[in-house]
């Protein structure tokens, strides 16, 4: 009997495994719809299908059935097709590995399903369903694996790390998003390979590590990269965050604080934020081995930010992050400390203030800044929490009354020209900039009322 949560998988693929067979090819279902299939969790996104077929065999079956098809993967064996909402690759059963010094793979085509799979990552993704008759191709007992809660690679760690080294970081994220334990030898592995992630791409390592910054729980992925060594490769400033702790000058464990934070911000709190807030709360700190001082028996790490904000640029861009990424998570890190400079509670001239610093990022700073607060003290957690829900009531109660979402002078810079008789220039610069403050300081005052106080500043700077 079929599965009641596989039927609806098998009949939206029937119509296409029946032309494979039809043509005289064999095809599979494989990757994660197999692995979530098992797991019961929902199907979701594409479908990943292997066959014997070449890749012009392929476009010769999808021909009269699909929407669209494209290419670009054509010479590592890989036709992209869509029907429907659907997208579908299909990709001619292969088996690749790296050379030493390469950082693409050689790919050769193979006739056999397990060929193909010996050569996947882990045992948990080398499972293929045969199409369009479901039975399950598990050559290397990855359904056993996965109900045992095990992280295990088809062959050899060492063989299959070597093959495509970009593996050792991915083991990070199956071991977080699906609760497994990597095997002895993997971990073993691993560390000694490390230095292999070399040759991969510095794009490829950005887009592993953002699958790993969202899974639901990452600190157990990040601490195997940490225990490991692997994350000194392309994040050497997460270990540096390891302080080493002693008896006179107490503080927390920065790297233990870090991770905390990460899981602190949830998907139900960030939303489609989540990935830029969790790399700013994975990046928060990376200032502090930095600036850490010792006096008087105590610690501090003074201008943290600062220095954190820089240190998060330079990665981000040596990651090849985007410039919209690199800007919004180095300023979050910049910012981070700033709800922490109002101590005496949150006068109008310092909510604006906070407010215009934000910018765009209000919500993910609030959100951050609130998961910042890993004390074990409840009643100090309380009071964050207490002063944070305030600022925010502050920040609705005067966005009411003066759309702080679009601070800006209340006179523009022609009208300033148009009333000082100023001609563009430094001056009229300088007079925005002090209709700017006014505004910070004192909010909306009206035109009539900026405009005296205008001409009081301009009197003053021209005696």
């Amino acid at each position: 009997m079929i599965p009641e949560r596989l039927e609806p998988v098998l009949a939206e693929l029937r119509p296409l495994a029946d032309r494979f067979v039809a043509a005289g090819h064999r095809v599979y279902l494989v990757g994660g719809t197999v692995r979530d299939l098992l797991l019961d969790r929902p199907i979701t996104g594409d479908f990943d299908l292997t066959t014997d077929a070449r890749p012009s065999e392929t476009k010769a079956v999808l021909e009269g059935w699909a929407d669209a098809i494209w290419t670009q993967g054509e010479r590592f064996g890989t036709i992209g097709t869509r029907k429907g909402e659907r997208s579908f690759e299909i990709t001619t059963h292969r088996a690749e590995a790296y050379h030493p010094d390469s950082r693409k793979p050689d790919v050769a085509f193979s006739d056999a399903i397990e060929a193909d799979l010996s050569r996947r990552d882990f045992t948990v993704n080398a499972m293929a369903l045969a199409l369009p008759d479901p039975k399950l191709v598990d050559p290397f007992d990855g359904a056993v694996d996965l109900a045992a809660a095990r992280l295990r690679t088809p062959l050899s760690p060492a063989e299959s790390f070597t093959d495509d080294p970009l593996r050792m970081l991915r083991a990070a994220r199956f071991v977080a998003g699906y609760h497994l334990e990597p095997v002895a030898g993997l971990v073993e592995a691993v560390t000694e390979l490390r230095s292999r992630l070399e040759i991969v791409s510095a794009e490829r390592i950005r887009d592993e590590l953002d699958k790993l910054i969202v899974v639901d729980k990452p600190g157990k992925g990040l601490w195997l990269l940490v225990n490991t060594k692997l994350s000194d490769e392309f994040l050497p400033e997460l270990s540096a965050m390891r302080l080493e702790q002693d008896p006179i000058h107490r503080h927390k464990d920065v790297l233990a604080h870090t991770i905390a934070v990460v899981e602190n911000v949830t998907p139900e709190t960030a939303g489609d934020s989540l990935r830029i807030v969790r790399l700013a709360a994975l990046f928060h700190d990376v200032g502090k081995p930095k600036t850490r001082s010792f006096s008087r028996g105590m610690v501090s790490f003074h201008h943290h930010e600062v220095v954190g904000a820089r240190m998060t640029r330079e990665r981000m861009q040596a990651l090849r992050y985007s410039t919209d990424d690199i800007e919004a998570v180095t300023r979050l890190v910049e910012l981070h400390l700033r709800f922490h400079t109002y101590q005496m509670g949150w006068t109008d001239s310092a909510v604006r203030r906070y407010v215009r610093d934000a910018g765009p990022l209000l919500h993910e700073l609030n959100l951050l800044t609130r998961c910042d607060c890993t004390t074990r003290n409840a009643r100090k957690a309380q009071q964050l929490s207490a002063r944070m829900d305030e600022l925010e009531a502050r920040t609705a109660e005067l966005e009411e009354r003066e759309e702080l979402a679009a601070l800006r002078p209340e006179l523009d810079g022609h009208a300033v020209m148009q009333h000082l008789g100023l001609a563009p220039g430094p001056d009229v610069g300088a007079a925005l900039d002090f209709l700017l403050e006014l505004r910070l300081e004192e909010g909306l005052l009206g035109p009539e009322e900026a405009t005296r106080r205008l001409d009081a500043w301009w009197q003053e700077r021209q005696g």
